[in-house]
């Protein structure tokens, strides 16, 4: 072998070392980044890595979206063999992720929450129902404005509804809240099968559909967040929001940190749930405009008229509950 070909060969084999040494200290670097997982929205997000970013936690952390059921899903059949340190998640998820493996470690700083939570977890956002209707598709259909989720089921309102599946989207369970709590299980069902037949096509698998179907004159109602309908009116569309008869009816999102046998990333994780829980409030607040910690103020347009809660504590045991009676009114 010539020398020039030497030369080459341990060239080749130096560059595969340092690759190999790179390769490892890279997956040892982020092995030690705290793994996020969240079902927030695309604001959610944002907030939160900013508010992370600003405390100096960028580089130190991976952050990963997944939707409300996948991530529920994860969390029910891994507990703490699942691979985040910290989640955001619907609180109703968290509680019975806690009931079912213990997973959560107890937050070490305190919060001034206007509501008692359970010491695992702390809320970061909060959504709201209402309906939401098109001024111009109102007019040009004749049709009045409807003053509850009943009003969308008379045969006026045929094909020019728009409701999210509360199969696919959280969104859909406040609506299935609401029309319980107000008509019971035998009446609640003829109102929801009667919602459910209006909607036609228009049964959307995202919270955010009925509110885009709405806005874009395909339909003249819909049910969706509160808060998405407030900013449409704000940025000019001819949009009006409704608090139904049957009440407004809300659920939580929260940030919990799971129990791993690493303490030091364990201790990172909750420094970061502490700056989420906090520092993202304000930023979170304009998204989402409900108060939840002392000192926080929304305007008047983002206070529900009819604020309600379900007369039973939001669980994943109830939403199958309700999953069922959305499917029974299908039929």
């Amino acid at each position: 072998m010539s020398k020039t070909i030497k030369i080459a060969v341990l060239s080749l084999v130096a560059l595969s070392l340092a690759f190999v040494l790179a390769g490892r200290n890279s997956g040892k670097a982020d092995e030690e980044k705290v793994v996020i997982y969240t079902n927030g929205d695309e604001e959610a997000t944002a907030a939160m890595e900013t508010s992370l970013k600003a405390a100096g936690y960028e580089g130190k952390y991976v952050l990963q979206s997944l939707g409300t059921s996948e991530l529920g899903g994860k969390l029910l059949a891994e507990g703490t063999e699942i691979e985040a340190d910290l989640v955001t998640m619907s609180s109703y998820f968290i509680e019975s992720a806690q009931k079912q493996h213990s997973m959560f470690k107890d937050l070490s700083f305190g919060t001034k929450a206007l509501e008692q939570s359970p010491a695992y977890y702390t809320p970061i956002l909060a959504n709201t129902g209402s309906i939401f209707v098109n001024t111009e598709v109102l007019k040009q259909h004749g049709l009045p404005l409807p003053s509850s989720i009943k009003d969308l089921t008379k045969p006026e309102y045929k094909g020019l509804v728009s409701i999210p599946n509360i199969l696919d989207s959280s969104t859909g369970w406040l609506l299935v809240q609401a029309i319980i709590s107000q008509y019971g299980d035998a009446e609640g069902k003829k109102v929801l099968h009667d919602l459910i037949s209006n909607s036609g096509p228009h049964l959307e698998s995202s919270g955010s559909g009925p509110i885009n179907k709405v806005q874009a004159g395909e339909v003249a109602a819909g049910f969706g967040l509160r808060y998405q309908a407030v900013m449409a009116k704000e940025s000019g569309l001819p949009i009006k929001f409704v608090d139904p008869a049957e009440g407004n009816f809300s659920y939580t999102e929260s940030v919990a940190v799971v129990n791993k046998d690493s303490e030091a990333k364990t201790s990172l994780a909750m420094k970061m749930a502490e700056t989420i829980s906090k520092d993202a409030r304000e930023e979170l607040l304009k998204h989402y405009p409900v108060a939840l910690y002392e000192g926080e103020k929304v305007t008047e347009k983002n206070k529900p008229a009819n604020p309600k809660k379900f007369k039973e504590p939001l669980t994943v045991e109830l939403l199958k509950q309700h999953q069922q009676f959305f499917k029974s009114a299908q039929r």
